[in-house]
């Protein structure tokens, strides 16, 4: 198997970051972090640069998921965290792991037509 470079894991996403991992402006985020104020909150850092650790950003993806994909409504997010909060981890847990075995079809994938060369026509 080839050598794979161990991948380095940021402790902190700047907040343009984190809007180009969900596709969404940076003032939704900020909106989110106002209207979930016990879900969302980011540490600043001097110049008040909002900065997201990795538990931040799996509530975004969380929240995302319910009002983006699932067309919940504020209230009815706010709900389900509150109901559901056992829940709503155990189903993150389980969305990067898939995501995570995703990629790594993609690359073996990808690392399998590159290697397959295709017969050549002799006519």
């Amino acid at each position: 198997m080839p050598y794979k470079e161990k991948e380095t894991v940021k402790l902190f996403h700047s907040i343009r970051e984190v809007g180009d991992m969900f596709n969404v402006a940076p003032s939704l985020l900020r909106f989110w972090e106002k209207e979930f104020p016990t879900l969302l909150q980011p540490t600043k850092d001097s110049r008040g640069n909002r900065l997201y650790t990795e538990q931040d950003i799996t509530n975004i993806r969380i929240l995302h998921n319910l009002v983006k994909e699932q067309g919940f409504t504020l209230e009815g997010a706010k709900k389900h965290f509150r109901e559901n909060k056992k829940e709503n981890t155990d189903q993150e847990k389980a969305l990067k792991s898939l995501q995570r075995i995703k990629e790594e079809l993609l690359s073996i994938k990808k690392e399998l037509s590159s290697n397959i060369s295709l017969p050549q026509d002799n006519s």
